[in-house]
């Protein structure tokens, strides 16, 4: 009974995927009815205006939006299970604060840093670069200190410390930059799907589906840690071991989105939730295909809300989500006292 039930529900959230990236082609500035979006997968005729749009613009956007919904939640459930706590996200490890000091040591640090870097001026480019060397040197010592602090608890601080430590640097720079390069640094942080091509896809897609593929391999160990460290390691886990791999695993998740798409908040503390609260759960073998379900409607239902239809203004993606995202965390919270 309990499998069937199962079935049904990942049935029903894969079904939800399709009807969620269906209507993220729809709609937008231009509503473009369904009908016309299957003739041109099927090869139709249509306006060249529409091809263009869903082609070039909506079709990259909700690909990226699966990615980052599905990185997101899967980074965000191993955090909550590496350090057993209901509210640890993607970014406690301070990956995300590193891909911004990154971002405004780019964008604020002036032509030195920009050349140095090997682009003659402000481009996506250099800002996605600039993002991802961050967001590596921060986990780099994250993993450093990993190898050397034993407990958990202890390198939770150390990751918030970090994340405090850049956003310290960060805000050096805005208030020496100049105001047009600080409007530059606030609107990446604002987060955006659409800055992402084809091309770049190509590349973050592999690496995602890869490292989701491993932590689907990860279920027994990860199933061992929600019982406690001393248990895990009587049933034969190594934890140092695993402990590192799911830092590595977390920083390139969160990493690579934040780089490309802007940090987006509270995606990873909410979804592992709602995830846990459908299936009545907490078994890794159900919450890592979950989680990479429910997170993909999760973003694709902000990117849907985030078009303004019938305007051609966008809303931030950042702000999209933290305005569906918070109550869930507020809710958990208050459910958990």
């Amino acid at each position: 009974m309990k499998q069937s039930n199962y079935i049904f529900k990942f049935s029903l959230l894969g079904l939800l995927v399709v009807v969620f990236f269906a209507l993220d082609l729809i709609v937008g500035s231009v509503t473009i009815p369904f009908k016309e979006v299957l003739k041109s997968f099927s090869g139709g005729e249509i306006k060249s205006s529409w091809q263009y749009i869903i082609f070039d613009f909506r079709l990259p956007k909700a690909i990226t939006a699966i990615l980052a919904g599905a990185s997101l939640s899967v980074a965000g459930l191993l955090m909550q299970t590496l350090f057993r706590n209901p509210l640890a996200g993607p970014f406690v490890l301070g990956v995300s604060s590193g891909a911004s000091l990154g971002v405004a040591l780019y964008i604020m640090g002036g032509t030195f840093i920009a050349t140095t870097l090997g682009f003659a001026g402000l481009s996506n480019t250099g800002i996605i670069l600039s993002a991802i060397i961050g967001a590596l040197a921060v986990m780099f010592l994250v993993l450093t200190a990993g190898m050397k602090l034993k407990n958990n608890l202890t390198l939770l601080i150390v990751g918030i410390m970090f994340g405090s430590l850049t956003s310290a640097v960060v805000s050096i720079l805005q208030y020496f930059s100049t105001a047009e390069n600080v409007q530059r640094f606030v609107v990446w942080t604002m987060g955006s799907l659409s800055a992402v091509s084809m091309e770049e896809i190509a590349f973050i897609a592999p690496l995602v589906i890869i490292t989701l593929i491993i932590c689907i391999a990860l279920q027994k160990p990860l199933n061992t840690l929600l019982l406690g460290e001393n248990y895990a390691r009587s049933l034969g886990t190594n934890i140092d071991k695993i402990r590192l791999i799911i830092i590595i695993i977390t920083g390139l998740l969160a990493g690579t989105i934040t780089a490309y798409t802007g940090p987006i908040a509270f995606i990873g503390i909410a979804i592992p939730h709602l995830s846990r609260n459908l299936f009545k759960t907490s078994n890794h073998n159900i919450l890592i295909p979950s989680v990479i379900l429910i997170g993909s409607i999760f973003m694709l239902i902000c990117d849907v809300f985030s078009q303004l239809p019938g305007n051609s203004s966008t809303l931030p993606i950042n702000s999209v989500s933290a305005i569906f995202g918070a109550p869930i965390v507020i809710w958990i919270i208050m459910k958990r006292n």
